[in-house]
Formats: C-alpha cells, structure tokens, sequence
C-alpha cells in the first residue's frame, strides 16, 4: 500500500443509508444498503488498520437551505424532501460507520456535489503529502464520481472501493463504475486488504 494514500468515506450517513432517511440509496432495496453498509464497515476497518488517514465527508445545508443551489435537480429534490439539514440526526453520520476521534481522522462538510467544491479538502489532502486516494461512498453516479473526477484533475490517483459505494438503482452504479474506469482504478476492499497483507 502507497504510505501515501488516504480514504474519503462520502457521505456513509442517516439521510442516505437508514431506512429512515429522505435520500435513502436504493429507495426500498434492502440489499443495495445492507451491501454498501457492510462494503463500508469494511473500507474504514481496512484504513484503521493500516493507519491510513481518513476524511468523512458529508453533506449538510442550512435549516433554510439558502447555502444550497437551486440549480440542479438532484439539490431541489433534496429542499423539497427536507433532507440533510445541519444539526438535525439525518445529516448526521451512520452510527456503524462514525469518524473516530484522533489525529487520522478528518470531517469535510460540503454543499455542492464534488468533495472538493468550496471545501478544504485538498488542503487536508496536500497537509498529510496524500498522492493516492481510496474512495468509498454513496452514490457512485453523483458526489463518488464528482469528487473521482475533480480529484484526478487536480493531480491524485484514484482507486475506488466499489463494494463501498451505492447509487439510486444497480443500473446507474454500473455505468458510473464503467465510465470512471477511464480515469480511475476500480477495485474492491476485499482486493485492497489482500493487495495490502
């Protein structure tokens, strides 16, 4: 493994993975959340035992949505069902998959699509020396393949955990998946532990 690598969990939280939640990944498939649950306990497992830094990355508006843009369905889906708004439990991270505590563990909010719009996330990145990037996260068609591509624009290579991210139907996780294949490595956790032991 690179020592030079860093994990993004995107956005592993109640508004996306509960049942409960108003975005849900897979609406009423039981077996798309349980899968990408499980793909994601695993990624961060992997990542704390190699002592690779982690940066959860989640997505959260204002109770009045005036820092969210109006300009894309997907955002005026989410003022119209309520959902991720800041210091309200959906926003919040899934309890199974919370950052920790300590020096390797990192939390970006953002308010666009890509991880990296108007965050700091690449100062924590280009902080920690990180040349490669594993990245896990619901969903593979909106904020993984936003933030793949905007990451390997700015110069990073980019494995992604597709066992560790979900999308809105099986369909479009695969043609996000085939279409990120050009620009990025696309693995699995079971093949990053085995690469890594």
């Amino acid at each position: 493994m690179n020592e030079r690598t860093a994990v993004l969990a995107l956005h592993y939280q109640n508004e996306v993975l509960h049942p409960d939640g108003k975005i849900r990944v897979g609406v009423n498939d039981e077996k798309v959340r349980e899968r990408v649950i499980n793909g994601a306990t695993r990624l961060l497992a992997f990542a704390r035992e190699q002592q690779l830094p982690v940066v959860h990355v989640r997505i959260a508006f204002r109770p009045d949505y005036a820092d969210c843009p109006r300009n894309t369905p997907i955002f005026q889906k989410t003022i119209e069902l309520g959902a991720v708004k800041d210091g309200e439990w959906g926003a919040e991270f899934m309890a199974p998959l919370q950052p920790l505590n300590n020096a390797r563990e990192f939390v970006v909010t953002h308010q666009r699509i890509s991880s990296f719009a108007g965050t700091c996330l690449d100062n924590i990145l280009r902080m920690l020396d990180v040349q490669h990037l594993i990245v896990g996260g619901v969903a593979t068609h909106s904020v993984v393949e936003h933030t793949v591509r905007d990451a390997t624009d700015r110069g990073y290579e980019v494995t992604i955990a597709a066992d560790a991210c979900a999308a809105g139907s099986p369909e479009f996780h695969d043609a996000a998946l085939r279409s990120l294949a050009f620009v990025a490595k696309v693995s699995s956790v079971t093949e990053l532990s085995e690469g890594a032991a």
